[in-house]
């Protein structure tokens, strides 16, 4: 299996919702979007917003929507300064800030938000790891 991820999908309650709020962040749909589905690039891969029970329907699984933090999308930039904008951005744009950004036992910064539909987004500086110009992470090997 090739040691990669091409598309996250998120199960929402609202997809014209949940694309207004991933807007209101300044993500772009793409074309292959559509009333039923959006994709939007992001980096290397891209993420989608599917209803949840759709989402549910196609894995063959019972849909649930407990908000819980089992799994979390992470968005790691160059700066602490950038890690606390960044949060500024998603709460004016309609999430929770769920943890502050701090100074972390890791050696980074980090904090975390969660979108209307209950998504935990870390936002993330490390300085142990190296960010292309277009945004993708390199881990030391």
């Amino acid at each position: 299996m090739d040691q990669r991820v091409s598309l996250v999908t998120l199960g929402v309650a609202d997809i014209a919702a949940a694309r207004a709020f991933y807007e209101r962040l300044g993500w772009r749909a793409s074309s292959a979007s559509s009333a039923d589905v959006v994709f939007f690039q992001a980096g290397g891969m891209a993420v989608g917003l599917y209803r949840f029970e759709s989402l549910a329907d196609d894995a063959g699984a019972v849909a649930a929507r407990n908000g819980s933090a089992a799994v979390t999308l992470a968005l790691n930039l160059g700066s602490p300064e950038a890690v606390d904008a960044t949060l500024a951005e998603a709460e004016a744009a309609g999430a929770d800030i769920v943890k502050p950004a701090e100074k972390v036992f890791w050696g980074g910064y980090s904090g975390y938000f969660r979108d209307p539909d209950g998504h935990y987004w870390e936002v993330a500086h490390n300085p142990g790891w190296i960010l292309g110009t277009d945004g993708a992470v390199r881990l030391p090997q």
